[in-house]
């Protein structure tokens, strides 16, 4: 009965919220205008089809993808190229979560059981593909749906099969698809070369606001990889949209994030993962919630409203995750409402959330591991000195700039 109630205080106030938001849209408030209505954005593969696949003409190629590689049409990446008749697809290369996206483990190697192909795990065994698994393979075609964050270990795995591709003089191609949360948003810490590795690639932000075919070219040229790479760009995107301003159909990139608010939220409450609270997994809208047992909802609730994050609000909740951290516990903590996402800011909404946290409840929150996903030394010291969020902000912006930057060398779209 309470957690019926909680839904529908939270879809009430909700309610609320989004008649407040449409009204200071209309009313104009000096935030960005939506992009319009849906587009008619196609992503590389529908590129590559209208195409007839000539940049695949007589090659053979593994296929790096899982359940986001579709066509607008909803077919998969590896059915059309197995299909198309100018190449041969020997393998296909699978990133965490699986194949289908299924998976929240390590992943074994398997069989397509459609197609009869190999499927090689990166995230199982290995991370990086082998030659034994490259055999017979001149083209290594990448085809995965970001979310646009630093962590999200699909951005690892782009760069480790380039580098794989170069070592062993494979052309690679990128079908391209939108950064879901744009690709004007660029906040957070660069990460320190100490954490570099499959949760950070190289020195990025918190989030890039980059696609994978942008984010290739950098790899490619600024961090020294050097592979043969060729990017098929999508048609239609511009850099303002949000995913639910492309027209795309929306696929669960991974198991816990299942929309759009959650591919928001994520850069900011994964912060908390290596910690010990519930970022939502096991309950019905991960990333959207987080708590503990010893968390007071109601306290944390107010002290965040009370730090006025632009373009979100907190309600208090009580949930019980089915899996994960605090499994079968009752947990306490927030439900994060967005009423503006274009006034939100993704990592100064996550320090603020780690501040808070540590203000309210001190040693039961275990603050040294936030620097296990910020991944940056002067950020995490300068919370721990006592610095507000805005200070800590203001202390990673040169940094940030200079990615700034670096980035827009690589842009394959400027609008």
């Amino acid at each position: 009965m309470r957690q019926r109630i909680l839904r529908i205080i939270r879809h009430g106030v909700w309610a609320v919220l989004v008649m407040s938001a449409g009204c200071a849209a209309l009313c104009g408030d000096g935030r960005r205008e939506s992009v319009g209505p849906p587009a008619t954005v196609l992503c590389g593969i529908d590129v590559l089809e209208r195409d007839q696949f000539k940049a695949l003409d007589g090659r053979h190629i593994a296929i790096i993808t899982n359940q986001s590689g579709l066509d607008r049409q909803g077919n998969r990446t590896v059915d059309l190229l197995a299909h198309a008749g100018n190449c041969k697809v020997v393998c296909l290369f699978s990133p965490e979560h699986g194949l289908y996206g299924n998976v929240d483990a390590k992943v074994d190697n398997t069989v397509e059981p459609k197609t009869g192909l190999k499927v090689w795990s990166l995230y199982g065994r290995t991370t990086r593909p082998s030659p034994e698994m490259l055999q017979g393979v001149d083209t290594l075609v990448y085809d995965i749906q970001d979310v646009g964050a630093r962590f999200y270990t699909y951005s690892a795995t782009l760069g480790i099969c380039m580098e794989e591709a170069a070592k062993h003089h494979l052309h690679f191609i990128v079908l391209d698809r939108p950064n879901p949360i744009t690709g004007v948003m660029v906040d957070g810490p660069i990460a320190d070369k100490e954490h570099f590795g499959f949760t950070a690639y190289g020195p990025m932000p918190v989030t890039h606001g980059l696609t994978f075919g942008e984010l290739a070219r950098l790899y490619n040229d600024a961090w020294n990889v050097h592979c043969d790479l060729q990017v098929i760009p999508m048609q239609g995107w511009k850099r303002k949209m949000w995913f639910d301003e492309t027209g795309l159909t929306w696929i669960d990139p991974s198991p816990n994030i299942r929309n759009l608010t959650q591919a928001l939220l994520y850069p900011a409450v994964c912060l908390l993962e290596a910690t010990n609270v519930s970022v939502g997994r096991g309950t019905d809208q991960p990333f959207e919630y987080f708590g503990a047992p010893w968390i007071d909802g109601q306290k944390l609730s107010a002290a965040l409203n009370a730090a006025h994050l632009p373009g979100l609000r907190f309600i208090p909740i009580e949930f019980t995750p089915t899996e994960n951290r605090w499994k079968g516990k009752k947990c306490q903590g927030v439900y994060i409402i967005v009423t503006d996402r274009d006034r939100y800011e993704s990592a100064l909404s996550g320090i603020t959330i780690v501040y808070t946290l540590r203000n309210l409840f001190g040693d039961q929150f275990q603050f040294d591991k936030v620097e296990h996903l910020l991944q940056n030394k002067q950020a995490i010291t300068a919370l721990r000195s006592g610095q507000t969020p805005r200070q800590v902000e203001a202390g990673w912006q040169a940094g940030l700039q200079k990615f700034e930057e670096l980035r827009k060398k690589y842009f394959l779209y400027r609008n």
